[in-house]
């Protein structure tokens, strides 16, 4: 079978952002298909590109790069720009290429272009993968307010989801969200997955100055309004107010917050808050490995609720347990098997309070670490849910 896949943020272990299309098109490949992704640059991604338009082959994957750059501190002009040429270019491939099945794989939205292209003009198979709703995300957090283009976006994803003959939801919130809105009756979750083997594998604690093993919680991912970076630097200046200043929380990542985050460590002189650039996810194991807890803040705002962040699956894989603020199946997911905890995202004082007592309760912590692994060995292991994923391609063909 041969498989284009349309993604605009692909990336290898190698650099420092979810490796899922990665992972599930090398899986494919191994069981005999021919994958192709069409990607561009993006600036937590460790591909290069030295043409506008380059060919590459990574571990056997047929790599389409456009190289337009897409980087989350770009003016959001300059972003939609990023999205609608990539959108462009793509849909060259789009009519050019032979494929069995075509996946659009969103966000952003305009990746649903090319994916219309195929399904329209070539008759190819459309399966549509969401990875978060859209536009209820960009009007809720204020980023899409015109009227017109509300009822544009609306239009359009309505459309997208029509043309498919699968949709593919990264959260079971997203799956039952379009089931109801949309009424469609080919919709599967399948979630974010866990590099079972790289993060489960121990790795011994690296030699970095600034924090101890099990005496700090980790963040990694994008720093800014959305993640509720403000979240964690309320909780340290709390926990430094309570003189715990020997327990750290480290933040690890890019964003538009980060440099108003600095500012605020040095104006609250918060020697309790570390802020560490991008590292490839390989790096990033050990690090994982050795906190007290994983910490997965989004802001308060409902559809973030059907949120499914790579950190989740991977700090369970990683034996750490989850403290995270969303309403959703991750608060069911954690209360269930009780390898984690759910904290309002208005209330910095009770992460603050709960990560004072967790750091003295080790046993608890080595309870819910052993229960997250395995849950994450049975439910979100990479090349499981890649078959998963696959046997439903399959079927539409």
């Amino acid at each position: 079978m041969k498989i284009l896949y349309f993604y605009q943020y692909f990336s290898t272990p190698k650099g420092s952002w979810g490796t899922r299309v990665y992972e599930f098109a090398a899986e494919w490949v191994k069981a005999g298909h021919e994958v192709t992704v069409v990607t561009s640059i993006y600036s937590k991604s460790d591909l290069k590109a030295e043409k506008f338009l380059e060919r590459q082959c990574i571990d056997g994957i047929d790599v389409r790069i456009i190289n337009v750059r897409v980087d989350n501190r770009q003016p959001f002009l300059k972003r939609i720009y990023t999205f609608l040429s990539y959108a462009f270019w793509s849909s060259w491939y789009a009519l050019r290429l032979p494929a069995d099945a075509v996946i659009a794989s969103s966000g952003p939205i305009t990746v649903g272009i090319p994916g219309l292209a195929a399904k329209y003009l070539r008759g190819r198979k459309l399966v549509f993968e969401a990875r978060d709703l859209w536009p209820e995300g960009a009007i809720e957090l204020g980023l899409l307010q015109n009227p017109f283009l509300k009822k544009m976006a609306y239009w359009f994803e309505n459309r997208c989801y029509k043309a498919s003959s699968l949709i593919v939801g990264l959260s079971p919130g997203i799956k039952s969200h379009i089931e109801k809105k949309h009424g469609h009756r080919n919709v599967i979750s399948v979630t974010n997955a866990a590099n079972i083997h790289l993060f489960s594998t121990p790795v011994p604690f690296p030699a970095v100055q600034g924090i101890e093993s099990k005496k700090y919680a980790i963040y990694t991912g994008n720093i800014g309004e959305v993640n509720n970076a403000i979240w964690m630097l309320e909780a340290a200046r709390i926990l430094k107010e309570k003189q715990a200043s020997d327990f750290k929380i480290l933040l690890i990542g890019e964003g538009q917050q980060k440099e108003w985050i600095r500012t605020e460590i040095a104006r609250l002189q918060l020697d309790n808050l570390l802020l560490w650039d991008l590292m490839p996810k390989d790096e990033l194991v050990a690090l994982v490995q050795h906190a007290v807890v994983s910490l997965v803040p989004l802001k308060g705002t409902p559809v973030l609720d059907t949120s499914s962040p790579n950190k989740f699956f991977e700090s369970l894989a990683a034996g750490i347990p989850v403290i995270q603020n969303t309403n959703g199946w991750m608060r069911e997911f954690l209360e269930e098997h009780q390898v984690g905890f759910t904290i309002s995202p208005d209330d910095p004082e009770a992460l603050a309070n709960c990560l004072l007592d967790l750091k003295n309760q080790p046993e608890v912590l080595l309870d819910m670490g052993v229960r997250g692994k395995e849950l994450a060995r049975k439910l979100f292991d990479k090349n499981m849910l890649a078959d998963k994923m696959l046997k439903a391609i399959e079927k539409i063909v």
